[in-house]
């Protein structure tokens, strides 16, 4: 379903123009970004992930996201029984696009203020641009990570590297520490020693760790 609703609009015949019509909007990018990382959520998924908006604004947002066929909502069946937000085929081909623009802002944590506001599920796009498996032929791992609101798994699938939120009940390795820490030793900025050094509490073998090289900036 396009966008049939009154909308703001830049007026220009330009693919991109287009896009910003629909997703250009302070907070559009944001819900989408929840949605790719955490999966189908219910308002109060969105609202806890998204800090410092407002409820009306949300649901603004959620509106114009759902009349412009990048999102949709259905009703879950008990035990849930509340209504779930979905990405659309049409609202998932906006991963590659977040992607990028992670891999675009990411030079600029190392300028943000530390108060900033931060969720677990956040470390995604980073694991997921920088991490990759150096022995993929060998036996999966899965890295605990205790940094934010909850844990995450930093885990390799057939030779890939992927983030999730949760646990493992046997992790091969647990990292633990400052949001900014975790991230830097994620993207190669701090060895182990130096995030060590800074705060960071590591647990299991640091060849577990070691598997998961970061990629040098230009492979990225």
């Amino acid at each position: 379903m396009w966008y049939d609703a009154v909308m703001r609009t830049y007026g220009q015949y330009c693919p991109l123009a287009k896009t910003l019509d629909v997703i250009g909007d302070r907070w559009s990018l944001l819900i989408v970004r929840e949605l790719l990382f955490r999966g189908p959520c219910r308002y109060t998924d969105i609202r806890n992930g998204l800090p410092g908006i407002a409820t009306n604004l949300l649901a603004d947002r959620l509106r114009d996201l759902e009349q412009a066929g990048v999102i949709r909502r259905e009703a879950a069946p008990p035990p849930v029984a509340t209504t779930l937000f979905h990405l659309t085929p049409r609202g998932e081909e906006l991963r590659s696009v977040l992607r990028a623009m992670a891999q675009w802002g990411l030079p600029l944590l190392g300028d943000a203020p530390g108060d900033d506001a931060f969720r677990s599920h956040w470390l995604a796009p980073p694991a997921a641009i920088y991490l990759s498996d150096t022995t993929p032929d060998r036996p999966p791992i899965a890295i605990e990570v205790r940094t934010g609101d909850e844990p995450m798994v930093i885990e390799t699938v057939d030779g890939a590297v992927r983030a999730r939120l949760g646990a493992v009940e046997r992790p091969d390795a647990v990292l633990a520490g400052p949001p900014r820490i975790v991230i830097d030793l994620i993207i190669g900025k701090l060895d182990l020693a130096e995030a060590r050094a800074r705060g960071l509490r590591y647990e299991g073998d640091p060849e577990v760790l070691g598997r998961l090289q970061p990629r040098a900036i230009g492979e990225v």
